[in-house]
């Protein structure tokens, strides 16, 4: 790899002195690098409506994120589409995507350099609703667009066949990487990143008998947004890894599936999924 592109959460490195050394060090080792500041940027949109980060050069081959989970997130979405591999140093404090602490940053540029890593593919989703699309590598949600709204009626389809009705605050539809996201603080069941499915995560359910559901990676969901009390029209937000917002009323619905893109992570370290996880429950 001979250009890298830095996306910086500004409010984690807020006087860029990580930015800057790893861009020192890069370049010192003939390498070109661009810095994009993740927070800063007023996103643009493409042609579908999706936005993404403008100033990731067409022709980087690794983008390194400093920050958290979420700024990975929006890295992720925005190199979705051109098969750039993505690598995290972690300045949050739970990161699950972010591998690289602080004071292994040396060794990893190094590693990275050398060619001495593993590439990792995460699925993502695809979600089309309201005539737009759009992709998510952790989930899509959907919940209350104001706090004025009471639970929600969910009907929930797979594979074009009835499954069952949520009544609860919300609901996540979510892959495996995002199982440790907020499908987790629901209380849905936490899986291997490299596993083939996808999970539905209802947001305190107002029914005893509502669970989390694991399905295989190929199903495909339709959920359709049902009546409130009385019959009254509700609004809600269908929100994809907690960037893009799209309004929902009673009656509409949104497809979700499987993606044919997939987001590429390097891995340094041949570390097991439950040793991570163990590490960062620790925390």
């Amino acid at each position: 790899m001979d250009h890298f592109c830095i996306v910086t959460n500004k409010s984690k490195d807020t006087d860029f002195k990580m930015t800057n050394y790893i861009r020192d060090y890069l370049v010192s080792h003939g390498k070109k690098c661009d810095i994009a500041e993740s927070m800063r940027l007023e996103p643009s949109e493409d042609k579908l409506g999706r936005k993404y980060l403008s100033d990731i050069p067409e022709d980087a081959e690794c983008v390194i994120v400093l920050g958290g989970d979420g700024t990975m997130l929006q890295a992720a979405r925005s190199v979705a589409s051109r098969d750039i591999p993505l690598i995290g140093v972690n300045l949050g404090t739970l990161g699950y995507l972010a591998e690289v602490e602080t004071g292994g940053v040396d060794e990893a540029l190094s590693r990275i350099i050398s060619g001495n890593y593993e590439t990792e593919e995460r699925m993502m989703l695809y979600g089309l609703v309201n005539n737009k699309r759009d992709y998510a590598l952790n989930d899509i949600v959907i919940s209350r667009y104001s706090r004025a709204i009471e639970t929600i009626n969910f009907d929930i389809y797979v594979n074009d066949l009835f499954l069952c009705n949520y009544h609860a605050d919300g609901i996540i539809i979510s892959t495996p990487t995002g199982s440790t996201g907020y499908s987790m603080s629901a209380g849905g069941p936490i899986v291997e990143p490299s596993a083939d499915m996808i999970l539905i995560t209802p947001i305190c359910p107002h029914t005893l008998n509502s669970r989390s559901m694991v399905l295989s990676g190929n199903t495909k969901i339709r959920i359709v947004i049902g009546s409130g009390r009385d019959n009254a029209e509700q609004t809600v937000a269908a929100c994809f890894d907690g960037s893009e917002n799209v309004q929902m009323k009673t009656g509409d619905q949104i497809e979700i599936e499987r993606s044919e893109k997939i987001t590429k992570i390097i891995r340094l370290n041949r570390v097991s999924f439950l040793e991570v996880l163990g590490k960062k429950f620790d925390r």
